[in-house]
């Protein structure tokens, strides 16, 4: 795959505007944004390192371990790639003589100071001692919020595979199966339905879909059991998540109530979703609907997702790029994990709804379209 070329033109444009001379982007996100492909091993094996060096000239390297090197240039389509070995080579030394040769000797160079380790970062520092390194991973995810048409279509993709995966699974099992049962017929749908693979797989019933982050159990189905099913499929590095929320065979007290205000929580994210929308006033919207029902609040409701399973912007509470309190604007090509869910209704149970919603000029469009949500799935 060609390098992305308006992820290089991005990445140039930011170059001019903070004074930077190159970018290494060494995180397995970063890498696989502009690279169009991700380095298997990366992000299993911190030391194995791929990376990315773009000049503000518009030049492009591939670096990475000797282990990866068929792969990447494989993938590369041509790119240059340069190889350190792994078991004698020091990586930044290795790194430090290519930028030397591409003329960046003593330039600024920005790199991702929070994923880079000390150790590297202080050696690749010793190698380069007229260079000016600058930390840019803020201005990276800033970057990346706003997706390309490229990327919306693979998000679009991977948030239908996720939501059809999660369907077919529930309609697989019956009373007296296992939330092992529905783990494994999800797991083998999100593979066939065209996935790489995937992340987070949440399977939690009964009184255990009180708990936010939890794989599946030996928990035998019952009439009355409320499931939450969540998974990040993946594919390309990027990852779309979704949540179902069923009962088995009916539902329990409240669970209907509860899950009707649930569902005009959706709606109304859906219509606030907008470009020049404050961020802080969707989560205020949604936190006023939990309170109707004296429903404990969360401290966001949504998120910027695709590379990351989170990232900026946060519609809630949480900071901004670190920066505390500060809202941020909804613009036009962001796409968004979306969640009204309450864990502890106070009643025994958990439920939660999430989805993926592109940001358009107008408004907003569901990605995770397969499955009518408007109303609890029923496992027969």
């Amino acid at each position: 795959m060609p390098i992305r070329q308006e992820i290089l033109d991005r990445q140039r444009a930011a170059m001019r505007c903070e004074g930077i001379d190159a970018i290494v982007g060494c995180s397995p996100e970063n890498f696989a944004w502009l690279a169009g492909f991700v380095v298997p091993s990366q992000p299993l094996i911190r030391h194995r390192h791929a990376m990315t060096i773009a000049t503000v000239n518009g030049d492009v390297v591939l670096f990475g371990v000797d282990m990866e090197a068929t792969t990447m240039e494989r993938e590369a389509d041509g790119v240059p790639v340069r190889v350190f070995a792994e078991f004698s080579d020091d990586p930044m030394e290795v790194l430090a003589d290519q930028l030397n040769g591409m003329g960046l000797a003593s330039a600024v160079i920005g790199t991702e100071f929070d994923y880079l380790p000390a150790g590297d970062l202080a050696r690749l520092k010793k190698h380069l001692p007229l260079a000016r390194l600058k930390p840019i991973e803020g201005v990276l995810a800033k970057l990346r919020q706003k997706k390309t048409a490229t990327e919306i279509e693979l998000l679009r993709k991977l948030s239908r595979i996720a939501d059809r995966a999660i369907a077919d699974a529930l309609a697989a099992v019956r009373p007296g199966d296992t939330e092992m049962d529905i783990a494994g017929h999800l797991t083998r749908n999100v593979y066939e339905l065209g996935a790489d693979h995937f992340k987070l797989l949440i399977v939690a019933t009964g009184e255990r879909s009180q708990l936010p982050n939890v794989g599946p159990s030996a928990r035998v189905l019952e009439r009355g059991d409320v499931c939450r099913v969540e998974i990040f499929a993946v594919g390309g590095g990027y990852q779309a998540g979704v949540c179902r929320t069923a009962v088995v065979q009916a539902a329990p007290p409240h669970a209907e109530h509860i899950w009707s205000h649930l569902v005009d929580c959706k709606y109304r994210i859906m219509e606030m979703v907008k470009p020049g929308s404050s961020c802080r006033a969707v989560y205020d919207a949604f936190i006023a609907k939990l309170t109707e029902l004296e429903l404990p609040p969360i401290s966001f409701v949504g998120h910027g997702i695709g590379l990351h399973l989170h990232e900026d912007p946060y519609l809630g509470l949480t900071p901004i790029l670190g920066r505390p309190g500060e809202d941020a604007q909804i613009e036009s090509g962001m796409v968004l994990g979306f969640e009204p869910l309450c864990y502890q209704t106070g009643h025994g149970f958990g439920m939660q709804n999430k989805d993926m919603l592109l940001v358009t000029d107008d408004g907003a469009e569901l990605l995770s379209d397969c499955t009518d949500t408007d109303h609890l799935l029923v496992i027969e």
